[in-house]
């Protein structure tokens, strides 16, 4: 299966699975899941960067686990929404994962996602520069993964 829209997710897998949600990192992979209705986002966990199998492997027991079937990976799309060599780096990411597993992948636009989790977590969470570090790519995961739902959600019936 190649990537495929987001538009076209729903679709691609049954009416109740959880999706798997994450932020690609030059060093972590933040993970989020939802739940199986796909109506929230929760962070799940860090995968340290080591070996495209390993966390591959990591990132599939995960699924497994959870039942999730599907995954939205944050690209990050330049300011001026050009593609530089970051959104380059998620779509190889997402191209060698569908060479382990046929399975429903989409992106979603994460600009300043994770400038928004940290303001968040600044001024909603009162949470240290130390601590941030240990979550902000999770939490960021669930931000991108809550907004691909939240747009999902709201598709009108002729395109759901």
């Amino acid at each position: 299966m190649p990537v495929i829209d987001l538009l076209d997710l729903p679709v691609a897998l049954p009416p109740i699975a959880p999706v798997i949600g994450l932020d690609l990192g030059e060093k972590t992979i933040g993970v989020a899941v939802s739940d199986g209705l796909r109506m929230v986002a929760s962070p799940l966990v860090l995968i340290r960067k080591t070996k495209f199998t390993q966390e591959a492997e990591q990132l599939f027991a995960l699924m497994d686990g959870r039942g999730a079937l599907g995954i939205i990976i944050g690209l990050p799309v330049n300011m001026d929404g050009t593609e530089g060599p970051r959104c380059q780096s998620s779509r190889a990411f997402a191209r060698n994962l569908l060479r382990l597993r046929d399975l429903p992948i989409a992106f979603w636009d994460e600009r300043m996602s994770s400038m928004a989790v940290n303001r968040m977590l600044v001024d909603e969470a009162d949470m240290t520069r130390a601590r941030r570090g240990e979550v902000v790519d999770k939490t960021a995961a669930a931000w991108i993964l809550q907004g691909a739902l939240e747009r999902l959600r709201n598709l009108p019936p002729a395109e759901g």
